[in-house]
């Protein structure tokens, strides 16, 4: 009886030691090769990877259709003045006429542009819905400043929402 404990407790403590060896074999020979070098864990796919959808990476579409049909789009005013920024840059897009009332808008932009001092970053957040609040599209960016100011900071947002929308606009017309 006794050399049967014996036995168990030996094997219970080899296993997880051969388990744990075979395991360290069968890694490939690109990570045993650059030692002191540890592979972290993701939660996706890497952004090299081809099964990245394609397209912006900040940018969703609700409804491709509603986004197609868009001809006019009134902004209204976002803070730190991202609104002003968004009429110039949406609308160097040539792709829709910028409002003056959203009663003349087929779709209103809407949003946030918030900055964190002490995270020293610019978090936007820009919606598009059509007349009755349903939603089209949206876009969420984050943008260090403070090296650069954040003005740059703002309008590099501006710019980044317009490339967005003009992607997400190109996606729409291949649906």
């Amino acid at each position: 009886m006794r050399r049967r404990v014996c036995f168990l407790a030996i094997a219970f403590l080899l296993v997880p030691l051969l388990g744990a060896q075979e395991a360290e074999q069968s890694q490939p020979d690109a990570q045993q090769s650059q030692p002191g070098q540890e592979q972290k864990p993701t939660l996706g796919p890497s952004p090299e990877s081809p099964e990245r959808r394609p397209g912006p990476g900040t940018a969703s579409v609700i409804d491709y259709g509603k986004l197609s049909r868009i001809r006019s789009i009134y902004i209204e005013r976002i803070d730190n003045a991202l609104s002003d920024k968004l009429v110039e840059t949406v609308g160097k897009l040539g792709a829709f006429k910028i409002a003056s009332k959203p009663q003349d808008a087929d779709a209103i932009m809407s949003g946030s542009c918030l900055e964190s001092r002490r995270l020293k970053r610019l978090h936007s957040e820009v919606f598009i819905a059509d007349r009755a609040g349903g939603s089209i599209w949206q876009d969420n960016i984050y943008r260090p400043f403070s090296p650069p100011s954040l003005q740059r900071a703002v309008n590099e947002t501006a710019q980044l929402v317009a490339d967005h929308l003009k992607e997400s606009l190109n996606e729409a017309e291949r649906k």
